[in-house]
């Protein structure tokens, strides 16, 4: 049923947001639009003795539509440490670049990704997100296709797993392998047993546990997974005190999402070096 609503909606209401003479499409675009990323170094935190180590979050998503190429490319034209993507399954168990579970948040379609094979997935437009109007024809990206954006390049691809599954982990260890990115990449999850089985399967590859916030547990659980391990707290949930607690005991520690000055310089102040922002660049 899903299937037909969605063809319905792509003839006869996803025109309606691509005509630049309708209301509807200055609405989205004036929603939509860019934003400048805003430079740490110009106010002060970090140096290159010093530095701030950034991950775009879901890409550049100030320039261009989240979880898209056009904004991991961004990511790689800027620079960045690292750029986080998520992964989702398909109904055909193909690994596609999505943050929620439905459609409609990025392409106006109906239905969860779950429910889709990757070829009627790929037949679906974005025409969500930052300048979403300018790009020709913008499909849902595939694992591939996103880590074939890191290849010879200084960026590090960050890939969250969301998709509740432990018998396919080994196809995205595998792709990674397959790219020659298995130092480069990070692989993160909020699913503690996800790690402990992908670092099983390779243990050469980083791994961020995320978790709201930080405990003696937590910092205890990511240790016990093995070496190469970090915590990725939220830096909203977090205080002075559980911060210290984290960079006290050595553990390599990321935060997100920080997108004010403030906030980075309050995290830079305590010792924090990395963290992760949807608008701030070095």
């Amino acid at each position: 049923m899903n299937s037909f609503i969605n063809k319905m909606i792509t003839k006869f209401v996803q025109p309606i947001f691509f005509n630049e003479n309708l209301p509807i499409f200055k609405f989205a675009q004036k929603k939509n639009q860019p934003k400048s990323v805003i430079s740490l170094s110009k106010h002060g935190i970090g140096s290159p003795e010093d530095p701030v180590f950034l991950t775009a979050h879901r890409g550049v998503s100030s320039v261009a539509p989240q979880n898209s190429l056009p904004a991991y490319k961004e990511a790689v034209k800027l620079k960045y440490y690292s750029s986080e993507c998520d992964i989702r399954l398909s109904k055909d168990n193909q690994w596609v670049l999505i943050h929620n579970d439905t459609l409609n948040s990025q392409f106006l379609q109906k239905g969860k990704i779950s429910d889709f094979t990757f070829d009627e997935l790929r037949s679906y437009k974005y025409n969500n997100g930052v300048n979403f109007w300018k790009y020709d024809d913008l499909k849902i990206s595939t694992l591939d296709e996103y880590l074939d954006v890191f290849v010879g390049s200084d960026t590090r691809p960050q890939i969250e797993i969301k998709s509740k599954t432990y018998d396919l982990l080994h196809t995205v260890v595998e792709a990674v392998e397959k790219k020659g990115l298995v130092e480069q990449s990070i692989i993160i999850s909020f699913d503690y047993e996800q790690l402990v089985r992908i670092h099983k399967i390779n243990d050469k590859i980083e791994l961020w546990y995320l978790i709201d916030t930080i405990t003696q547990e937590s910092i205890d659980a990511a240790r016990a997974i093995g070496d190469n391990v970090w915590l990725s707290p939220c830096y909203q949930k977090n205080t002075d005190e559980t911060i210290k607690l984290a960079l006290d005991s050595g553990i390599g520690v990321s935060f997100w999402t920080v997108n004010k000055v403030e906030d980075a310089k309050r995290l830079y102040d305590l010792g924090v070096r990395y963290i992760e922002s949807d608008i701030l660049h070095m």
